[in-house]
């Protein structure tokens, strides 16, 4: 069976570029307000049509989905293969899996999503469309890994 999200050669690398002349880099978010804002951004989304190579704000991949949630709350990314972006993202703790905001990988990295708690996340399914699908029992087994996106503690 074909992976739920055909984006093999699609997907996101963290890329923190350096500001250009007369632009300030943007900031990151910080962990108080990401939640919020992350959460209002994919409500925003859900719903969309799935269409392969897109990124929204229309229709949506599963990487494109990533993408454009994590850079309208200021996390820079660019899109490379999921197995890339799995190795570039900073490990995991056991605690943060489950989190809101976690980047969850399947199928041997051929798909991913943002993890909304222990029991759903959201991405964009060929079938479904932008949507928050619940781990099991179909998705859970399939589960590759989890990444964490770095963001800025406010002290």
């Amino acid at each position: 069976m074909k992976s739920a999200c055909l984006c093999l050669s699609l997907l996101l690398a963290l890329s923190f570029s350096p500001a250009t002349a007369g632009q300030q880099e943007p900031v990151k978010p910080s962990t108080e307000t990401f939640g919020n804002d992350l959460r209002l951004k994919i409500e925003q989304f859900l719903g969309r049509p799935y269409a392969r190579g897109t990124r929204g704000p229309k229709r949506f991949d599963c990487s494109g989905f990533v993408w454009r949630v994590m850079r309208e709350n200021g996390i820079r990314m660019k899109r490379t293969s999921a197995r890339k972006l799995y190795f570039s993202l900073p490990k995991i703790q056991e605690d943060e899996k489950w989190q809101l905001g976690s980047v969850v990988f399947f199928n041997n990295m051929k798909h991913c999503g943002i993890v909304n708690d222990e029991s759903s996340f959201y991405h964009a399914s060929s079938t479904a469309g932008t949507t928050l699908s619940e781990f099991a029992p179909y998705w859970r087994e399939r589960i590759s890994g989890f990444r964490r996106l770095p963001i800025k503690k406010e002290t």
